[in-house]
């Protein structure tokens, strides 16, 4: 039987007022580690409620845009110290939501707080240069200027995270926001949008549109009040996504998949590369762009690798991610169980190896839950679709190698091109690896998944547009330069 331990019902967000849709509907959010459990409810948006919140932020944007810096970043710092203060409110919507565990919820919430205040100071921070020019009574300099409205699609692995690490830069940028939060985590979302207004952000300069993708995502995309895009999720939705922001001739900013590799050479320290793959493979129940997937290993070091990893494998403790001593949680939802038991089925049916896992967890009461053992293939080859395909799910694949040239040669045998690391002690093979690998996030001795807020962080190849998130690389989206001349 069904319950339901929060009968909220969550509404969309738009000019400073939460309103339910034009549409009546509303969508359930079900709890992952138990799916009777229902944490509350969202609005199934419509194109009118889409032009309410697109109009409202093009016109608060109009005052937005010409607050200082510092007086727009004087907001952000007001919305990071109200999520402080409601860390633990909002991690367990995320807990409940999408499954990771409490621990890590509280620190993606952590994170949030920081990108806020990191964003903050941006407000102070050098938008421009001073360009000599060739007439000597005049006086060149750029400027930045903010694109106007900006979309945001979010996905909902980092139902936290990831909408404030697209949010905070656009806003502190002058530019007014449409959140399109990922409906597996639109309760997340609403609890984040709630810190925004209780913080006192201007009416209309963030707006909050639930729903489904082919409405409200595809819609913003399209929408002629609309002046910039940033996506991230799936290649294939990223593409339409892309594609009609071409069409209409506005940026885009997408970031999508990852297969990411890593390499474990023969002089690694082995320890320290079991730890980082099974933090780096497992951790977010693998649900993680940046997280390892294919594991290439030299077969000097191979078989007591191997070894190290099943036995740190076999102590993993899975459960409910609100239960103390939890170590990994469910996927996220019923789509995600299926996708991921079909492509162990695969991995098996093309002729790797099993070694560990593999299977539904139903026992000790996660039955109505939607949790998987660890799993870990052996014998995978550079053809089979674990090997090619992203699964976004607790699945490691382990790939023997005789050379590092071969090992960073299969490495790059990808579509995708978001993360990898290696481990290694040797310097030579630290610098081969960072010049030959064809990813936009390189780490050496360290997890693939680790992503420092002020740093860069974006993929190659079908991981991205091309374009950076974070740090101060975010400048480069958000705004547009202006070149301005003056003469005496």
């Amino acid at each position: 039987m069904t319950i339901q331990t929060e009968t909220k019902t969550y509404l969309n967000y738009i000019n400073g007022e939460w309103k339910a849709s034009d549409t009546g509907k509303t969508s359930d959010s079900f709890n992952p580690s138990n799916s009777q459990e229902i944490l509350g409810s969202f609005q199934m948006s419509s194109a009118n409620d889409l032009d309410e919140a697109v109009n409202a932020a093009k016109e608060a944007q109009k005052t937005w845009r010409k607050l200082s810096g510092a007086a727009r970043g004087d907001f952000l710092f007001k919305v990071a110290a109200v999520l402080e203060e409601k860390t633990a409110y909002v991690a367990e919507a995320m807990t409940k939501e999408m499954g990771k565990t409490f621990a890590e919820a509280k620190g993606e919430t952590a994170r949030g707080i920081a990108i806020l205040r990191y964003y903050a100071g941006e407000g102070m921070r050098p938008v421009g240069d001073v360009i000599p020019s060739s007439d000597s009574e005049a006086l060149m300099f750029t400027n930045r200027t903010p694109l106007g409205v900006v979309g945001v699609i979010t996905p909902w692995n980092f139902p936290v995270a990831i909408p404030i690490w697209k949010m905070a830069p656009a806003l502190i940028y002058g530019n007014a926001v449409v959140l399109k939060p990922a409906s597996d985590t639109a309760v997340t979302a609403a609890r984040v949008v709630e810190c925004f207004h209780e913080a006192g952000l201007p009416a209309g300069v963030l707006n909050m549109v639930t729903g489904s993708g082919s409405v409200i995502g595809q819609g913003l995309a399209e929408h002629p009040g609309v002046d910039g895009i940033t996506f991230t999720g799936s290649n294939a939705v990223g593409k339409q996504i892309g594609r009609a922001a071409l069409d209409r001739g506005i940026k885009y900013q997408l970031e999508m998949g990852g297969k990411n590799p890593v390499i474990v050479a023969d002089d690694a320290d082995l320890d320290l590369a079991v730890a980082a793959t099974i933090s780096g493979g497992l951790k977010s129940t693998g649900q993680k762009c940046t997280a390892t997937s294919r594991v290439i290993v030299q077969q000097g070091v191979y078989e007591k690798f191997r070894e190290k990893l099943l036995q740190k494998v076999a102590e993993i403790t899975v459960g409910n991610g609100m239960e103390e001593g939890s170590w990994m949680g469910p996927v996220a939802s019923k789509n995600q169980l299926e996708n991921v038991l079909s492509y162990i089925e695969k991995g098996k049916a093309e002729g790797a190896e099993l070694v560990h896992g593999g299977n539904r967890v139903t026992s000790n009461g996660l039955g109505d839950g939607y949790f998987i053992e660890p799993t870990v293939f052996d014998q995978v080859t550079a053809e089979m679709t674990i090997a090619r395909e992203e699964i976004f799910g607790p699945v490691l694949a382990l790939m023997k190698v005789e050379t590092l040239e071969q090992a960073i040669e299969l490495a790059n045998d990808s579509e995708y091109g978001l993360s990898a690391s290696i481990f290694t002690t040797n310097i030579g093979n630290m610098l081969e690896f960072i010049n030959d690998m064809e990813a936009g996030l390189v780490r050496v001795n360290a997890e693939s998944a680790g992503v420092e807020l002020q740093a860069p962080f974006g993929g190659m190849k079908q991981s991205s547009s091309h374009s950076r998130e974070q740090g101060r690389a975010a400048i480069e989206f958000f705004t547009s330069i202006k070149t301005i001349f003056i003469k005496k």
